[in-house]
Parts: structure tokens; C-alpha cells; sequence
């Protein structure tokens, strides 16, 4: 049993040789694969950079493209929606404008001052007799007596209005 023993270790010692041999071969082809795969990165790594880079360029033009364009769509959104606003604020400020003038009117009408029609209808009235009181001394051949001539119409001083 000893012999078989002793055989079996030298074979062992043999193969175990043979095998630490293998291991160094595949680990030397290891070692030599990566220093390749290491030039040949650093051989493509200026290109691969690059591609990169004009990717990179590509999207961020495409994201600016669509922020600007949302952008652009809000501001025309709140643009719309201010000029909305701001016709329906004229529209009731021209409403409270009506209304105040309205009951400003009434309130002096009720404390006897004349409004404009009044007066508007006062100065027809009085350029109408005016004339007839012409018409009527030229007929009659008389010159009116002083400060009782006719008088040319007047014409009463414009109002400003509100827009």
C-alpha cells in the first residue's frame, strides 16, 4: 500500500504541476487580454467621449426646444387670461361709472339744479324767441330799444363727456 501511495503522489506531483502550469498560462493570457482591452480603450475612449458629448448636445437642444415651446404656451395662456381680466374689470368699471352718474343726476335733480338737457333746452328756447322778436321789430319797422336788441344765439360752452 505504501507503493501505491508513493505512485500515486508522483503522479499527483505531476498533474499538480501540469495544472499550476495551466493556471499561470491562463492567468499570463488574463493579464495580456486586459492590457490590450486597456490600450484599446484608451484608443476608443476619445471617440467613444466625443459620441458622447454630441449625444449629450442632442438632447439637451431637444429639452430647451420643448421647455421654450411650454414656456412660450404659458405665456400666451396668461396673456390671454390678463386680457380677459381686464375687459370684464372695464366693462364693470364702465357699469359702477354708469350707475354713479345716474344717481348723481337724480340727486341733484331732486335738489332743483337743472341737468344738461334742461339747460340745453332753456338756450333752444331762448334763441327761438330771440329770433321771433326780430322778425317780429323788422316787420313792425320800429329799432328795438336798447338792450332789448336781438341778440345772436349762444351757443353754450362744450361739456366734457366721459369715454
Amino acid at each position: 500500500m505504501v507503493k501505491k501511495l508513493q505512485k500515486s503522489s508522483s503522479a499527483d506531483k505531476k498533474s499538480g504541476a501540469q495544472l499550476s502550469g495551466t493556471i499561470k498560462d491562463s492567468a499570463s493570457q488574463i493579464w495580456l487580454a486586459g492590457l490590450g482591452a486597456f490600450a484599446k480603450a484608451q484608443e476608443e475612449g476619445g471617440k467613444v467621449f466625443d459620441t458622447l458629448v454630441k449625444e449629450g448636445l442632442s438632447i439637451q437642444r431637444k429639452t430647451q426646444a420643448a421647455a421654450e415651446e411650454k414656456i412660450s404656451e404659458a405665456t400666451n395662456r396668461m396673456a390671454s387670461m390678463a386680457t380677459d381680466l381686464s375687459s370684464k374689470a372695464s366693462g364693470q368699471w364702465n357699469k359702477m361709472e354708469g350707475i354713479f352718474e345716474e344717481r348723481v343726476s337724480r340727486a341733484l335733480n331732486k335738489l332743483g339744479v337743472p341737468s344738461a338737457k334742461d339747460i340745453d333746452a332753456l338756450i333752444a328756447r331762448i334763441d327761438e324767441l330771440n329770433r321771433n322778436v326780430a322778425r317780429l321789430s323788422a316787420k313792425s319797422g320800429a329799432a328795438p330799444a336798447a338792450g332789448t336788441a336781438a341778440k345772436p344765439a349762444r351757443k353754450r360752452p362744450a361739456r366734457k363727456t366721459a369715454a
